[in-house]
């Protein structure tokens, strides 16, 4: 029989990429439930198959709206969650809603109807790593989350493990590391960057711009949840990562010679609240576990690939980029 698969935040950054690797890899039917909040891009689910596609508008942590999607469905993938760290310091409100309140809705329907859940979670759950420390995140590292957005996270881990302990609901928990690639709005890090030279206006640096992230593709992010939703072991945790780290600084440096500008052309602004300095994963049971090995491992051509998928969809980021960028400036930032 062909699988029938929920995502929600199918239609955010990571999901809508997860949905057409979904669709393109299996013949499942999927349906996505998204709120359509400002970081969603219905644009991103156009032209999918009719007959195994659908988009149903809601919030998730509505269980008249939840409840009756899961129980039809044989497992759920759930991306839906608040994920901006600078909005979640200004209002921390809509995180708590979304991803605390959210994924106890999730989870309550399919400990109802006993579906099959994927909880997809950040490694931001684990707080930093020191600049010169030589260890990454494990499976076993202890949350430590720096920010409302990251707290929310953690929040929502942990009931994910109470439900499967508690109530056997049979979930799996990822936490990944920085993903980049097509559909991510213009306020995330390298998406910003690359439309800031766009718009022949110059990329903007927190701090000195040393912090470090573990890069991703999304589209290894995409196949490695596939992966443990098809062959992971029921309340087990998988970090997702590609060996991709970089400073803040090389992303921009890179990001400003692939399009043709001076590597120094860029300006550093004043820090973030509680910006965490290091993130690095270990995804070595996921890889001897499960077998998954990313396909795009070599960051400067993801990049590359990137920065042209930008500049031939300007038409869709650029009404929402001035309206980014004034919000920033305003913040200093």
């Amino acid at each position: 029989m062909q699988q029938r698969i929920l995502v929600t935040g199918g239609a955010g950054f990571i999901g809508c990429n997860f949905v057409r690797h979904l669709l393109d890899r299996t013949d499942a039917a999927v349906t996505v439930l998204d709120k359509l909040t400002y970081a969603a891009s219905p644009a991103a689910l156009e032209g999918l198959p009719p007959d195994r596609f659908r988009l149903v508008v809601g919030d998730v942590a509505d269980a008249p709206v939840v409840d009756p999607l899961v129980a039809v469905h044989d497992a759920v993938v759930h991306f839906a969650a608040e994920s901006h760290n600078d909005n979640s310091l200004r209002d921390p409100t809509p995180f708590v809603h979304t991803n605390l309140v959210g994924t106890f809705t999730v989870l309550e329907a399919a400990r109802k109807a006993d579906v099959r859940l994927h909880h997809v979670s950040t490694d931001e759950v684990y707080g930093d790593l020191a600049l010169d420390d030589p260890r990454r995140f494990t499976e076993d590292s202890p949350y430590r989350p720096s920010s409302p957005y990251s707290a929310s996270k953690a929040g929502s881990d942990h009931l994910v493990r109470a439900w499967v302990r508690s109530f056997g609901v049979r979930a799996t928990i990822s936490t990944c590391s920085n993903s980049y690639g097509p559909w991510q709005h213009v306020e995330k890090f390298i998406p910003r960057q690359i439309t800031n030279v766009l718009t022949g206006d110059r990329p903007k640096v927190y701090g000195t711009g040393a912090h470090v992230r573990d890069w991703i593709h999304v589209g290894d992010h995409s196949a490695a949840v596939l992966a443990i939703l098809e062959r992971g072991r029921v309340g087990e945790t998988y970090l997702i990562g590609a060996d991709g780290e970089r400073s803040n600084v090389e992303v921009v440096r890179l990001i400003l010679r692939l399009m043709g500008r001076d590597e120094d052309d860029f300006d550093l602004v004043s820090d973030r609240a509680g910006h965490d300095l290091r993130y690095a994963i270990d995804a070595s049971r996921l890889r001897e576990e499960l077998g998954w090995l990313p396909e795009h491992g070599d960051f400067e051509a993801g990049l590359e690939r990137t920065i042209a998928w930008y500049a031939d969809h300007q038409d869709w980021w650029r009404p929402g980029k001035a309206a980014i960028e004034a919000a920033y400036a305003a913040k200093g930032k």
